[in-house]
């Protein structure tokens, strides 16, 4: 991970964030933080993970998410090259899905 944002102001960032309960106060929070096209933006890039690892051709990941290439590619390359944490969160989520469909039985 870059040093450049390993800060005190970023660490409390990221205290805020882990202090959230559920998705409600997810939403509370992240619209007083972000503006709406930030909000928008960050979701779009973990679509474009998520449908990348899904092996969707970058035509059918702009068509659906309304992505550029060029956020596409550096969507890309952080899969590839960064520090897996799209990976770490794909997980984590699949592991929370199948569990709710093992309860639902």
């Amino acid at each position: 991970m870059s040093k450049k944002i390993r800060t005190e102001a970023v660490d409390y960032l990221f205290k805020a964030i882990l202090s959230l309960q559920d998705k409600e106060e997810c939403y509370i929070f992240f619209e007083d933080i972000c503006t709406i096209n930030e909000l928008l933006s960050l979701s779009q890039r973990f679509e474009v993970a998520k449908m990348l690892r899904e092996q969707k051709t970058y035509l059918e990941i702009a068509d659906k998410t309304g992505a550029s290439t060029a956020t596409i590619s550096r969507v890309n390359r952080s899969l590839n090259y960064g520090n897996d944490g799209y990976d770490m969160v794909f997980e984590r989520i699949n592991k929370e899905n199948e569990k709710e469909e093992g309860d639902g039985e």
